[in-house]
């Protein structure tokens, strides 16, 4: 009896040996496509000088939320500047922005369809515990198998653990609009696709919202792992930080870090808001 065991490893092994065997031209084509995206955002927050894109980031937070907000991003990224930080926490927003992206695209069709679908919904949702579950280093090993060193390890990680949340609040939100709305649409000929973009998805607008700025979190605080896979980026400063007991890098960067964090989180948060010029922009004028 104590020899018995299920080879579940062996099973998974050489699943992965099969894929990275028959499959090699297909995901050496998705890991060039993911570093050219990657590089092409980074090229944008990278080239332009410092200074240029702390401005640019100020105008949108006095759009987004008002001159506190604004003032805050300001002193913020003044902060990454003068830590010396400024180039890292640009990859690491790069990366970020890459795969939340990516993860969003994947997380509202998939959450419409299972909320539109329950056989949809009970296939997808133990996939998403699982994903949610399983520690994050364990996808790093498929992954490094699959896409080498570099960027496009890190953002297939950070997809796969950062989606869950988009899926299930998108879900949610549209099965939580009300039945008798639905019903009063279908009632004046609303085909279900109108039914779904102007009735249902604006009224689960909130928790789709809420969704996507769980997804960038989560997308975020995969950076420490993204830099054990070479991503580079503050991730990379962390690490370093810890193998060489650097208790000065290691807060610069953690630092760099929660800043991000906190642009990144009051940006998506600002999409909820009925104020700031932002909400003046989305909200329909009346018709005379």
């Amino acid at each position: 009896m104590n020899d018995f065991r299920l080879p579940i490893g062996e099973w998974v092994a050489n699943g992965v040996d099969w894929i990275v065997t028959n499959w090699a031209g297909f995901f050496r084509f998705l890991r060039e496509l993911l570093a050219d995206m990657y590089n092409a955002v980074d090229w944008v927050f990278t080239t332009p000088p410092p200074l240029a894109v702390i401005a640019a980031i100020v105008i949108l937070a006095l759009l987004a939320r008002g001159w506190r907000f604004a003032l805050g991003a300001l002193v913020g990224l003044f902060v990454i500047l003068g830590v010396n930080q400024w180039n890292h926490a640009m990859d690491t927003l790069s990366l970020v922005i890459v795969a939340a992206a990516i993860a969003i695209v994947i997380a509202i069709p998939l959450g419409i369809a299972a909320a539109k679908s329950n056989v949809v919904s009970s296939i997808v949702r133990p996939v998403l515990d699982f994903l949610q579950t399983m520690p994050a280093f364990v996808y790093l090993i498929p992954a490094l198998l699959l896409f080498r060193l570099g960027a496009a390890p890190g953002i297939v990680a950070t997809i796969i653990f950062a989606i869950a949340p988009g899926v299930r609040l998108t879900e949610l939100g549209i099965r939580g609009v009300d039945r008798e709305t639905v019903e009063a649409g279908a009632s004046f000929g609303a085909t279900p696709g109108r039914i779904l973009r102007q009735i249902q998805l604006p009224l689960a607008l909130p928790s789709i919202m809420a969704g996507i700025n769980q997804v960038i979190m989560l997308s975020l605080s995969m950076v420490v792992i993204a830099g054990l896979v070479g991503a580079g980026g503050l991730g990379d400063q962390v690490i370093q930080a810890m193998t060489r007991l650097d208790v000065k890098l290691g807060a610069e960067a953690g630092l760099s870090v929660v800043i991000l964090a906190m642009l990144l989180d009051r940006f998506t948060g600002s999409f909820g808001l009925r104020k700031g010029l932002f909400a003046k922009l989305r909200t329909p004028k009346p018709r005379a």
